[in-house]
């Protein structure tokens, strides 16, 4: 796999990438789409070893850090879903412009809570986007913060974010909080997993309080709602970071060509690992099958669409 940095604008910040590519040949390539998950980097070594599979099978990948993140102009006081939408979408329109890339020929690849998201979300909002993969996302961030929390604790927590409202209207300026302490609270298993470990230390440490509002407002399971773009949802069953029914709802209200992967007898992070055989070549197969060139039409004569639900056990 070759890997080429790279550089576009959206909305005037210019944000850093990595492209991708086969070690043999030179393209024309379809192209995938990423934007990191939850608080990652585009080089995160989590995700080189899915852009190797993909790679391997002809496909080039575009993986980018978000405004604000690691090597891309923005603000780093500020984690807005709306903003990385708009840098999804800019970033499609980054590949239909190079000579490398089959410019109608372009699908989505997310992962981790609001990157699994992202995914539906640019999927509902950019035609030019085939095919669609979702692993481990959130569908609902008002009731992904609800639930990380005791009720107490989120009645407090609706009263804080109030405060810092009123205070934000009175003086322009509002709390800074650790983004993984005092947005996202994290479980157990993340306080130990050394998954993103390569990154954990380049991440924005001290974000606006009011970037809570704007996940609050987050609605992949809008976007998912009568979706016809294919789209592949993978969950890890009983998930402690990223709700399981999230995925199932997501799931549940597209109305395209979709498949809905289960992984049990696992943990959210422990997945990523333990079902690495089994869950990629479906990823490359599902986007294989989907990102083709819109010459190519593909209709089914059944009046249903066809339902697969895949239970990835420990026993495989």
């Amino acid at each position: 796999m070759k890997t080429e940095e790279v550089h576009f604008f959206s909305e005037g910040a210019r944000l850093s990438g990595l492209w991708r590519t086969p070690d043999d040949g030179t393209g024309p390539y379809r192209a995938i789409v990423q934007g990191p998950g939850w608080l990652g980097l585009k080089d995160a070594k989590l995700y080189v070893r899915y852009h190797e599979a993909l790679t391997a099978a002809g496909f080039g990948v575009l993986v980018f850090d978000y405004r604000g993140f690691g090597d891309s102009e923005g603000p780093q006081d500020v984690i807005s879903p709306p903003g990385q939408l708009r840098d999804l979408i800019n970033a499609v329109t980054y590949l239909t412009t190079r000579d490398d890339v089959v410019a109608d020929a372009i699908g989505v690849f997310g992962t981790g809570g609001t990157g699994g998201g992202n995914a539906v979300l640019l999927a509902g909002a950019d035609p030019r986007v085939r095919a669609a993969v979702s692993q481990v996302p959130v569908a609902d961030g008002r009731d992904w913060l609800h639930r990380m929390r005791q009720e107490h604790e989120w009645l407090a927590y609706l009263a804080d974010l109030d405060a810092d409202r009123r205070e934000r209207a009175k003086t322009g300026k509002g709390r800074l909080v650790h983004p993984r302490e005092e947005i996202m609270i994290p479980t157990p298993e993340r306080k130990t997993t050394t998954v993103k470990a390569d990154v954990d230390d380049r991440i924005p440490s001290a974000v606006s309080l009011r970037s809570a509002d704007e996940i609050m407002e987050y609605q992949p399971i809008v976007a998912a709602t009568g979706l016809t773009t294919p789209l592949l949802v993978i969950a890890v069953e009983d998930d402690a970071t990223t709700p399981t029914d999230h995925a199932e709802h997501l799931y549940e209200a597209a109305a395209g060509p979709k498949q809905f992967i289960l992984q049990r007898h696992t943990t959210h992070y422990a997945a990523y690992d333990r079902y690495w055989t089994q869950v990629t070549p479906r990823i490359v197969d599902w986007l294989d099958t989907y990102v083709q060139p819109a010459s190519v039409v593909v209709r089914s004569a059944s009046s249903r669409l066809t339902e697969e639900i895949i239970i990835m056990d420990v026993a495989q």
